[in-house]
């Protein structure tokens, strides 16, 4: 058996398998470190999960602020026949009803489609 390092033993396949092979030896660092600059700084973001919902309330308040504003300049009465119902609603009520029956309906289809997903992840 020799012991320099150019001659080393192959170890044999079929005896050995990626938990007990033997590891490559690392490179030694340079002899020379390069030279460095300035220090650098980093940068460290700010977002947090508190700052992120600060600023969706504040959006989510603008947009109320602008539905609001739509739903007092149309104050317009509309006759609304819906089966056998029939009554009058403010034209901006009646629009913002709307927009709240087609967020319900695509919640449920996306709730329906989740538990879909859930039961094929499970099998």
């Amino acid at each position: 058996m020799s012991t320099n390092a150019e001659h080393l033993p192959e170890p044999d396949p079929d005896l050995t398998d990626e938990r007990t092979a033997p590891t490559p030896p690392t490179a030694p660092p340079p002899a020379t470190t390069p030279p460095s600059t300035a220090p650098t700084k980093h940068r460290q973001s700010l977002s947090t999960r508190t700052g992120t919902t600060w600023m969706s309330l504040i959006a989510g308040a603008l947009i109320l602020i602008i539905l609001l504003v739509f739903i007092l300049q149309n104050l317009d009465r509309v006759e609304v026949g819906l089966f056998f119902w029939h009554f009058s609603l403010p034209l901006g009520v009646l629009v913002l009803l709307s927009v709240i029956g087609g967020a319900l309906v695509m919640a449920l289809v996306g709730g329906l489609r989740i538990l879909q997903l859930r039961r094929v992840a499970k099998r």
